[in-house]
């Protein structure tokens, strides 16, 4: 059976569960309670397990706080015997329009704290990627305030559609593969 890591990312604690930064979470929350999966929480994370035409995909949310999350990424794949190829991170893009979605094989950290931190555990930034667009509609020196801000009425109006064009991008990664999920899903 092949296995699959999908890892949201995000930052512990009710103050943040509502916030641009945790859309890795709120996407696998979503996944978890459309598919009817239970999060349960273990070493480094909270994890769920979903099985699909013979594909099992391993949901973490890291409790480890973003900055930090690659402990956690690295401690699951070696756990799970996952290989690089079959890992999605699941994170928020303040360089993508709200609601766009951007996956890749590869690339830079963005200025990603998280995405940083995976790299350096990772020792490669050789991994597959799911950006999540929350868009860049702040005055200078407000970039903190907005990415810890909450969704506006209006975003939360179109989030819907969105997380669930997110579960359908997550079961294609495993299903169809990278290459057929970036030409489904990317700018859609």
């Amino acid at each position: 059976m092949k296995k699959y890591l999908i890892v949201g990312l995000g930052n512990i604690g009710d103050n943040y569960e509502h916030t641009r930064h945790n859309i890795g979470f709120k996407i696998l929350d979503y996944f978890a309670k459309a598919e009817d999966v239970t999060f349960t929480t273990q070493k480094l994370g909270d994890v769920a397990e979903y099985k699909l035409k013979g594909r099992t995909f391993i949901l973490l949310k890291p409790n480890t706080y973003m900055n930090l999350s690659g402990k956690a990424v690295l401690y699951w794949l070696t756990k799970e015997k996952i290989p690089l190829e079959n890992l999605l991170v699941i994170t928020d893009d303040l360089n993508l329009p709200f609601g766009s979605i951007r996956v890749k094989a590869k690339g830079s950290d963005g200025g990603h704290n998280g995405l940083k931190d995976i790299q350096a555990k990772l020792n490669t930034t050789n991994y597959n990627r799911y950006r999540f667009g929350i868009s860049d509609t702040f005055n200078k020196g407000q970039q903190v305030d907005y990415v810890l801000g909450e969704w506006t009425d209006e975003e939360n109006d179109k989030l819907k559609e969105r997380l669930e064009k997110s579960v359908e991008l997550i079961k294609s990664f495993g299903l169809a593969g990278l290459s057929n999920t970036m030409n489904s899903f990317n700018g859609k």
